[in-house]
């Protein structure tokens, strides 16, 4: 990072509106782009990101011409910078972020008790970062700049859009007049007051909690941990709650409890702010408020997150209270479902029909943030006198006693859906223990070899990757050329060795191969591993299948239903059928 990056005041920084090639009297269609993405917040930027990745060029549009103003998105989850770390900023994310795994819950005065989001070691991300939104998207458009094949247009809004048989036709508006930008697929990451959702007569459904709160960024010399501290019933806010997280830069942010009642433009007058801030910090404490803004939240989603060639993403498909960090972790974690399925489609190795599987799985992920938020926003907001009787009595027995502790909910923290009913997914034959099904993210773990990467997951990538527990000599040769065939295939097969053995020797056995030390014996204990385990893995890093041996047969079928091919794979099959490699 540069030295002189604090200096920088991001939320001020403006970039250059240009009219574009569609704009020109003399251009001339050579066709639809194969992806427009419409919004250049974090969700947007990490799409087009990735899809820039899987070589598909994009054309990045957006009504505005700056970042994004204030803290907003603070709280980033551990599979939010492994996805960060694929796409090409996770260390400079990590680097200038707070990080942060503890968390205290306090009683009025008094604390309730604490909790480790992280409590093993071998991973190479902490649990969580606390970073303002505007660095986020500024390192994110940073890498985006760097990539040919996006193209990014500033003030330039979607004010119509029209779908045909093979693309989509979206009006855009800019300062020199309208244009027609066609694409084949459009992705919609245009925020919570979606534009295009609006423009396809979409709605989103759910509940929208009757109460307010006052967020306040904060710029203080401090005493106070990097931790996040939840009140409940403070005595300097008293019945209602308060959040503490710190952020980079000195800057701290507060979330004040207002009620439904509270006037918004009164409580962000800054005499009252400060107000509240003081009596939290003390009176001898010094500070400057940087933000204020007061919100009232909804757990609403759109009920398919698919409709014809457009797809929508983050907040423009779903919206969450902010307890729990689930909103912007989640907008990423769909960016990089959608990603890889869109390019599979564009490039010809997968049907159409592979992206329903992208609205059902995060339909899913987006269901259960929902569940999740609705229940911690109702133990934080108690609608009735006897929820608080409830509430209540949980937090005081919570200090003495762990199973009250079980019951305190202050925001159940991100973590990524295990998409167990996928229809990507292969269904297990053999036996396992542990989180590793099909469905579930991977997970890290220190290595050896491979480039000097000291960790599993950059050894995934970006593609379908055969993970295999054991040296490639530990193959016999018919199982080992089936897969080396199998790499050669239309689907692109990464294959990687995860073992004890000598690794030269190992890399040697498969010219081509990446083979990797377990250097503490941890991977295999993650992922319930002996030697000739096999895991395929999909190119947004989630497991779709693994087998106790390696065979080339289930390989290939799982192969072709984690890419929607399974139809036709099954008609090979049956004209051809292949001998089972052990």
């Amino acid at each position: 990072m540069s030295s002189t990056e604090a200096d920088i005041d991001y939320q001020r920084q403006t970039f250059e509106y240009a009219p574009c090639a569609e704009q020109r009297a003399d251009h001339v269609a050579a066709g639809p782009h194969p992806i427009v993405v419409v919004g250049a917040g974090p969700v947007g930027l990490a799409t087009a990101i990735d899809l820039a990745r899987h070589d598909v060029p994009v054309v990045l549009v957006d009504d505005d011409c700056a970042l994004s103003t204030g803290s907003r998105a603070i709280c980033f989850a551990k599979r939010t910078l492994d996805i960060f770390d694929r796409l090409g900023c996770g260390d400079r994310i990590v680097d200038k972020g707070v990080r942060w795994h503890l968390g205290k819950v306090f009683l009025r005065d008094r604390q309730v008790y604490a909790f480790d989001l992280l409590p093993e070691s071998g991973h190479q991300r902490p649990a969580f970062i606390n970073l303002q939104q505007y660095y986020v998207e500024r390192y994110l458009l940073d890498v985006a700049r760097g990539m040919p094949n996006i193209e990014i247009r500033w003030k330039s809004r979607a004010v119509a859009v029209q779908q045909h048989a093979d693309h989509v036709a979206l009006t855009i508006e800019t300062p020199d007049g309208g244009y027609v930008l066609r694409g084949r697929y459009v992705v919609a990451a245009d925020g919570s007051r979606s534009a295009l959702r609006k423009l396809l007569g979409q709605e989103s459904h759910g509940h929208t909690f009757r109460d307010r709160f006052l967020i306040a960024d904060v710029k203080m010399d401090a005493p106070f941990p990097a931790e996040r501290w939840f009140w409940f019933d403070p005595p300097f806010h008293p019945n209602q709650s308060v959040l503490l997280h710190r952020q980079p830069d000195n800057v701290w942010r507060i979330d004040f409890q207002l009620g439904w009642d509270a006037d918004p433009a009164l409580e962000k007058a800054p005499e009252r702010v400060r107000a509240r801030v003081q009596a939290l910090l003390g009176a001898e404490v010094k500070f400057e408020l940087e933000w204020v803004s007061v919100y009232t939240f909804s757990c609403v989603r759109m009920d398919a997150f698919r409709h014809g060639r457009v797809l929508f993403a983050g907040d423009a498909a779903h919206c969450v209270s902010p307890f729990g960090a689930r909103g912007a972790n989640s907008g990423i974690q769909d960016a990089e479902n959608l990603a890889w399925k869109l390019a599979y489609v564009l490039q010809g190795k997968a049907p159409e029909s592979l992206l329903d599987s992208y609205a059902s799985e995060r339909e899913f992920a987006a269901d259960e943030n929902i569940r999740n938020s609705t229940r911690s926003t109702d133990f934080i907001t108690p609608k009735s006198a006897v929820s608080r009787v409830f509430r209540d009595a949980v937090l005081t027995l919570a200090r003495d006693h762990a199973f009250a502790r079980q019951l305190v909910n202050s925001g159940r923290l991100s973590v990524p859906a295990v998409l167990h009913d996928s229809p990507l997914n292969t269904a297990d034959v053999d036996g396992f223990a542990g989180a590793m099904a099909p469905g579930a993210v991977c997970v890290d773990a220190p290595v050896a070899g491979g480039d000097g990467k000291p960790w599993l997951l950059p050894h995934l990538g970006d593609a379908f990757v055969a993970l295999i527990f054991g040296a490639p000599a530990g193959l016999d040769a018919l199982a080992a050329e089936a897969l080396r065939q199998l790499q050669r295939g239309d689907i692109p097969l990464r294959v990687v060795f995860v073992t004890d053995a000598a690794i030269q020797a190992s890399a040697q056995a498969w010219p081509g191969a990446v083979v990797l030390r377990d250097v503490e014996g941890l991977a295999a204990r993650r992922y319930d591993a002996r030697a000739g385990t096999c895991y395929l893995i999909r190119p947004d890093q989630h497991v779709c299948a693994r087998w106790r041996g390696v065979d080339a047969r289930r390989v290939a079928e799982a192969l072709a239903r984690a890419t929607g091919n399974a139809a036709s794979t099954a008609r090979q099959s049956a004209q051809a059928p292949a001998p089972a490699l052990a």
